[in-house]
């Protein structure tokens, strides 16, 4: 057997080498592991004076970042050593780390993301082709993997220096971005600068989160505005957290401070697939699925003029009272965002009678809208919460094109092919009403309360114009009882649930403290609705 083996390494043409030799080589090894370490170590540090700058202003670095973000140790770093080829401008000579980004992979709640990090302290993290093509060689290893995308944004925008191959790279990002949505969830968070070109990756990205104080994002900053406009504008009043959560409806989640901005990312997450192949994962609940709901015997028996803030009926309906808001600060009149129901995640949509009584305007249709098309993406089931009065009147809404921007909801639902199902709590009038998941845009189930009002408009209303010559004949002292006699005589005809439950308009009309178990229910029908292998996939265009 030795012989044999002897035999086979002398045909080889292996030899052993010398001892001097062997020494010689081993310390060739060594130095170059040791040379290798010194690239890579150089290459993730960042200057000392750079790092304390970023630190006066509040903010980590972007290995920092990294590390509150991701599971602990999961970071899988990629194209550490890339650099630029520019050798315009000193370029050369400012031996840019990573080129001003982190690219890579990790875990977050155990499960791969794909990430990147744009490095502030490496010329403020300005955009140029390196740095472009190492971010969209992980956006196409995430779509082929079919895992989540996140971008750390903190940069002064396209790098000058390198002119228009700068640009060119961000018309890469946003092809990748388009390429990605709806099939893979995208999530942009904003911890610094983001300006001109640099704001369309995230505008086209499912989820902006912003940190208040630190985070910006503008077209063009307050200096173009300035000279263009003539107006002055600090930065926070031009393009920080508030101004994009409350005003333009840019910015989905605002945090206090980076910790928080993470924490709520991490919590995001837990609510979606890794794409639009997969659904949400399941959980375990302590909630019992057939706990009552005392609440909505409340809500049934308030006066329908009388506004409340819907927020105490989604917790009254979701798992251990646990509701993850989305857009909270921009129309208000519609509230967005995600809850458990039996374990599984279900997306809601809600009139909320506490801001413009609920109505649909031009920002509450985009901001529903958009939500339901990103629920359907992803096989998200929909739970719609009706009470509404209608659309919002006025010149403002009709010029600004409100039969235009209410029609992306009525294309939403219309479109979706996810589980529906919808509630009305208590008034549904109009067309609004139909575009609230009603049953002829494919509602699955569609429930109501016993005191729910559903009709073309409001009784009161309906009787002014059907009866007005009976009204205007009428004594004045006797206007008031014929008005309370024919809107009673009105509803209990025309807008009794009941009514509607009749003609198929409603499936059922449910006792309030059953309202929970009766979704739960529904949604476990309906849960092979649909395979998401099977799904068509669809982009989620920033409506």
């Amino acid at each position: 057997m030795e012989e044999s083996a002897k035999k086979e390494t002398k045909n080889s043409g292996v030899k052993d080498l010398a001892p001097k030799e062997a020494k010689a080589h081993k310390e060739e090894v060594a130095q170059s592991i040791k040379i290798f370490r010194k690239n890579i170590e150089a290459a993730r540090t960042s200057p000392a004076d750079k790092v304390e700058a970023q630190k006066k202003k509040g903010k980590f670095t972007a290995r920092e970042r990294l590390q509150y973000l991701l599971d602990e140790n999961s970071f899988f770093e990629i194209r550490t050593l890339a650099k630029s080829r520019c050798t315009d401008f000193g370029i050369k000579d400012k031996d840019l780390k990573g080129d001003g980004v982190i690219t890579g992979f990790g875990r977050i709640n155990g499960r791969e993301v794909a990430i990147f990090a744009q490095d502030f302290t490496q010329l403020g993290g300005s955009l140029g082709l390196a740095h472009a093509q190492k971010i969209a060689y992980i956006m196409d290893l995430a779509l082929e993997a079919k895992i989540p995308v996140i971008g750390l944004l903190d940069s002064g925008g396209a790098r000058i220096q390198e002119g228009v191959d700068s640009l060119d790279g961000y018309g890469e990002i946003f092809y990748r971005n388009v390429k990605a949505s709806g099939v893979i969830p995208q999530i942009s968070v904003i911890l610094g600068p983001c300006a001109g070109g640099a704001v369309y990756s995230p505008a086209l990205t499912d989820y902006i989160f912003m940190v208040d104080g630190i985070s910006h994002m503008f077209v063009t900053g307050p200096g173009v505005v300035k000279s263009a406009t003539g107006e002055d504008v600090d930065f926070d009043t031009l393009g920080g957290s508030k101004a994009h959560s409350q005003k333009s409806g840019v910015c989905h989640m605002v945090a206090n401070s980076e910790q928080d901005c993470f924490r709520q990312v991490r919590d995001l997450l837990t609510f979606l697939p890794q794409n639009c192949f997969e659904k949400s994962l399941s959980t375990s609940t302590i909630d019992s699925p057939d706990r009552k709901t005392p609440f909505l015997e409340k809500v049934a028996g308030m006066n329908p003029k009388m506004p409340f803030r819907i927020q105490h009926v989604i917790w009254e309906l979701a798992d251990e009272n646990k509701f993850f808001e989305i857009h909270r600060d921009f129309a208000k009149n519609v509230v967005v965002g995600f809850i458990r129901m039996g374990g599984e995640v279900v997306g809601v949509v809600a009139n909320n009678s506490d801001h413009l009584g609920g109505a649909l305007d031009l920002h509450a249709s985009d901001k529903a809208a958009r939500f339901v098309r990103f629920l359907n993406a992803f096989n998200i089931p929909i739970l719609t919460l009706v009470d509404i009065g209608g659309y919002l009147p006025g010149v403002e809404q009709e010029h600004g094109g409100i039969i235009r921007h209410g029609a992306k909801l009525l294309y939403a639902y219309s479109e979706a092919s996810v589980p529906k199902i919808t509630l009305v709590l208590r008034k549904a009038y109009g067309g609004a009403y139909i575009a609230m998941s009603s049953k002829y845009l494919r509602g699955d189930f569609n429930f109501a309360l016993p005191s729910a009002e559903i009709a073309v408009m409001g009784p009161r209303g309906a009787i002014e114009i059907l009866y007005s010559k009976e009204i205007k004949s009428a004594p004045k002292e006797k206007v008031e009882e014929i008005k309370e006699r024919l809107t009673k005589e009105y509803a209990e005809k025309f807008a009794s649930p009941y009514q509607t439950a009749s003609t198929g308009s409603i499936d059922e009309v449910i006792e309030p403290s059953s309202a929970r178990q009766r979704i739960i229910r529904a949604l476990r029908i309906l849960k092979n609705k649909r395979d998401p292998k099977n799904n068509p996939q669809k982009g989620n265009i920033p409506l």
